[in-house]
């Protein structure tokens, strides 16, 4: 069983920052890209950044150089540090992994976490 636990978020004014975590625990062999969704109320999920394995990054457009996508030492957490935050970032943000647990290649999303930028 692998679970994804995410935290951080909360509300801050536009043009601060804010950090989101999510950490994979479990039965875990390796795990390919890990990635950061989020969705807006009444909108469609979308992706915000992409970290692969080997740590080649990529960010949607609204994002790029505000945004920065890492993994810790232990390579089982990925981090999504905001800064110049916008009101049109406020959203609920998840993360997404894909898990080789050493028999089967699954998707995880974590249970999501809000973040709420005021103007």
């Amino acid at each position: 069983q692998v679970q994804l636990v995410e935290s951080g978020g909360g509300l801050v004014q536009a043009g601060g920052s804010l950090r989101v975590s999510c950490a994979a625990s479990g039965r875990i062999f390796s795990i390919n890209a890990m990635r950061w969704y989020r969705q807006a109320p009444g909108k469609q999920r979308e992706l915000v950044a992409v970290i692969s394995s080997s740590d080649t990054t990529n960010y949607a457009d609204s994002v790029k150089g505000r945004f920065t996508i890492s993994r810790g030492n232990a390579r089982n957490t990925v981090y999504l540090q905001m800064s110049s935050l916008k009101p049109e970032d406020t959203a609920v943000y998840y993360c997404n992994v894909k898990i080789f647990s050493g028999l089967r290649l699954d998707n995880y999303w974590g249970q999501g976490t809000q973040v709420t930028v005021s103007s």
